[in-house]
């Protein structure tokens, strides 16, 4: 099994994506499956393209796309995406759409075809706080979850695909009172005990 693995780069002003770091210390190999990683701007549009270029390339049998979500206290993965970008702050371009549909023809929204129970599950027996998101939010994460699984309904009909958010890390909440964080070790492990459920419910 091939498994797609991207991440985000900063934004907002941090000074690191807890997504990015984590997946570049991803094990290349887990539970016997081969990772491919992917590097995503937090660009409206340009995300979506990055990674489908990357599908294209790649063929893997899952795309999973892994993003912060400052303020939650475990991993999440995301149930499904909705057809909209309402974004609260500019993307690292400079775009802040309102109230726009991502794809003019797609559905309302799609839901993942990860098995994202299996995944709290494998994820909490290895110590880690995870529960299943029903919200991806209306930012980029949302925007490319939504991306990838219309594409794949589209042109991709034996690929996988989903979402998962991970919290901040330790270092991005010393200033941030009563905010949870992970450290990277711990959202490494959740990461890959993710993909072990994903391996063994595919």
């Amino acid at each position: 099994m091939k498994i797609l693995l991207t991440a985000f780069d900063p934004f907002g002003g941090e000074p690191v994506n807890p997504a990015q770091e984590a997946v570049a210390a991803v094990s290349d190999t887990v539970a016997g499956a081969e990772i491919v990683k992917c590097v995503v701007p937090t660009v409206f549009g340009k995300s979506i393209d990055t990674v489908y270029a990357a599908m294209k390339k790649e063929n893997p049998d899952v795309t999973f796309c892994i993003g912060q979500a400052g303020g939650r206290v475990g991993l999440t993965p995301e149930r499904v995406a909705i057809n909209l970008d309402d974004a609260r702050i500019e993307d690292n371009e400079g775009n802040q759409p309102f109230d726009k549909v991502i794809r003019e023809y797609g559905e309302n929204a799609y839901f993942t075809s990860l098995p994202v129970k299996a995944m709290v599950n494998k994820i909490k027996e290895a110590g880690i706080p995870a529960s299943v998101s029903y919200t991806a939010g209306t930012f980029v994460c949302n925007h490319l979850m939504y991306g990838v699984l219309y594409n794949i309904s589209r042109e991709f009909p034996n690929m996988k695909g989903g979402f998962m958010h991970v919290p901040f890390l330790h270092e991005q909440v010393l200033n941030r009172a009563n905010t949870p964080s992970l450290s990277k070790d711990d959202i490494v492990k959740g990461i890959e005990a993710a993909i072990t459920a994903i391996v063994e419910n595919a």
